[in-house]
């Protein structure tokens, strides 16, 4: 994104209600370093984040974009599991160790607030990963991101982890989860981490993200939101503005959700099965768990297709204005779910000629 979309977004995420705007890895390019300092000269109020290695270098010039803001946060990183000491730094575990103190020493030289993620924390030894996370907070660390980097956790994994963590590092810090979903698991891996005791949760619009992508906001909220009884954790999240902010995602990036994702895809609120619709129009609750309204989509759509019923097809033509008798909808149905089996989607320009011609035909009848 460019940096006028990225302080458009940030906009949106503050209406949204998020609780920190991650805004950029300022020491990645002037338009990160450029979108950070923007957003946090906009909106001085909220807490915004920049992300850096850690070294020296990433860390001074997050500290340097970060200067308007009034809640700044530095978050700082380092990998900590052995396939990545190995191949990637070529180093010790106790020099990754001092790495990891070091640069949240030098981050609380500029402000109080510095997380500090463990990078592929699910393939590090657990022993090694707790001695790293006790270390960082004694050093400063407010917060300590524990990610699944490479999407390769499973939940009852991912909350044992997080459970020793939590007990580890008690009331001295907020243990974060930031998932990815290489195996589909990420929004399952950090209810999972709420459940065992993190209270961050790093998560993104649309589920957009590195890969597969990371854990969906919209879905993670929802699940909260819907099933209280299981899950009873409150975010600040405004509901109503979880469509309209993917849908300006979507706009800035040149592509969208796939249209059966949960909560914001096309058809999440679309129902074409006759059974589905059926039940639906009785009783809405037959069908769907939460109001569209609740997420900010204007209404459910039925989708009229060989799977519809009468039921449906009654309804739309009471949509497109046409009163139709019994014998009629039975003319206009078998007309419809023949063009149905034949075509890829029956527009509503289709189906008010099936309804003209029925009607028409009545008419000329009692004539």
């Amino acid at each position: 994104m460019t940096v006028p979309e990225k302080l458009q977004l940030a906009r949106k995420l503050v209406d949204l209600g998020v609780d920190i705007l991650e805004a950029g890895f300022p020491i990645a390019s002037e338009g990160d370093f450029e979108a950070v300092m923007a957003i946090a000269k906009e909106y001085p109020w909220a807490q915004v984040c920049g992300l850096a290695r850690a070294t020296k270098g990433d860390i001074d010039r997050c500290a340097e974009a970060l200067r308007p803001a009034k809640r700044p946060r530095i978050h700082t990183f380092l990998a900590t599991s052995d396939i990545h000491l190995k191949y990637k730094f070529k180093k010790t575990r106790e020099q990754i160790l001092e790495e990891a103190v070091d640069a949240v020493t030098l981050a609380r030289q500029y402000c109080d607030d510095v997380e500090f993620s463990a990078e592929d924390a699910t393939r590090t030894d657990w022993d090694y990963l707790e001695a790293v996370v006790r270390a960082v907070v004694a050093a400063g660390a407010r917060t300590v991101n524990l990610p699944d980097t490479t999407g390769y956790s499973v939940p009852f994994e991912y909350a044992q982890m997080i459970g020793r963590m939590v007990k580890a590092v008690g009331d001295c810090a907020t243990i974060s989860v930031h998932c990815h979903d290489d195996l589909g698991l990420a929004v399952a891996n950090s209810l999972a981490a709420v459940e065992a005791g993190a209270r961050q949760v790093e998560c993104t619009i649309n589920g957009i993200g590195e890969r597969a992508g990371n854990a969906s906001l919209e879905e993670l909220v929802m699940a909260f939101h819907v099933r209280q009884d299981k899950l009873p954790y409150e975010t600040k999240i405004v509901t109503e503005q979880l469509y309209p902010a993917s849908r300006m995602l979507a706009s800035m990036i040149q592509f969208g959700p796939q249209p059966n994702k949960a909560i914001v895809g096309e058809n999440a609120f679309a129902h074409e099965a006759g059974i589905h619709q059926d039940g639906y129009l009785k009783e809405r609750t037959t069908y769907e768990i939460m109001h569209p309204r609740t997420v900010g989509v204007p209404e459910t759509r039925l989708v009229l297709g060989k799977h519809s019923g009468k039921h449906a097809l009654a309804k739309r033509a009471e949509d497109l204005g046409f009163t139709l008798t019994k014998d009629q909808l039975l003319q206009a149905y078998e007309r419809f779910t023949a063009l149905a089996d034949r075509s890829k989607g029956v527009r509503n320009e289709d189906i008010a000629s099936i309804l003209r011609e029925v009607t028409a035909h009545a008419h000329a009848a009692r004539a």
